[in-house]
């Protein structure tokens, strides 16, 4: 896959939004590691410029999910804008700009012995914020103007797996999220369908 068709496709879908504090958020981007960064430590495309691919097929899946949406409940064309859709779904993981430091690991080969390979490992001591938080906050500080659907689309992207389930709080807090704000369930959608469906490797099939 061509890395720079990617983020030429992540640049025009984001400025397509005409939102005030794109062009400060892509140069921030830039310089947090953003378009370099892989999507995962050891799951789903965890190669250098993963973050930015997964980004994007995030918000093809939620764009498809958007459309088929409306035709099944007309009224959601009024509740959710296109806009509201790619912001959410491409800058979702702003948090793992900074995450990833590559190194060398352990694994095994097709003979079953072990040897080195290039990887990356996680550090959360840049800002130990959370996940979707973080990427909201980043944003925000970046100078990027969101609505609250869009920052809360962004904050429960993980559903449930983003809830801490001791505290009544967050529960309830995720849970009127959804119901307040369609976008909410869109988004997080899309980002499944895009890890488990479109960035499925042949390598994660032969593991099964």
């Amino acid at each position: 896959m061509d890395i720079n068709q990617v983020k030429k496709e992540f640049t025009e879908l984001l400025r397509s939004t005409g939102r005030d504090g794109v062009e400060d958020v892509l140069e921030g981007l830039e310089e947090m590691g953003f378009f370099t960064a892989p999507a995962s430590a050891n799951h789903h495309l965890n190669i250098e410029g993963g973050l930015l691919i997964h980004s994007v097929n995030t918000c093809k899946a939620a764009l498809m999910v958007w459309e088929g949406m409306k035709a099944l409940e007309p009224g959601l064309e009024k509740e959710v804008q296109r806009d509201s859709v790619i912001i959410a779904s491409l800058l979702h993981d702003v948090c793992k700009s900074d995450i990833y430091i590559r190194s060398v690991k352990k694994r095994k080969n097709v003979l079953g012995q072990w040897e080195d390979c290039e990887g990356y490992k996680v550090s959360y001591k840049n800002f130990p914020m959370g996940h979707g938080e973080k990427s909201v906050i980043l944003l925000l500080c970046n100078g990027l103007e969101m609505t609250d659907d869009e920052m809360l689309a962004i904050r429960w992207h993980m559903g449930a797996w983003g809830i801490n389930m001791n505290s009544f709080e967050d529960q309830r807090s995720f849970d009127t999220a959804q119901k307040l704000y369609p976008l909410v369930s869109i988004v997080q959608v899309g980002d499944k369908l895009a890890a488990s469906i479109m960035e499925r490797s042949g390598e994660e099939m032969d593991e099964l």
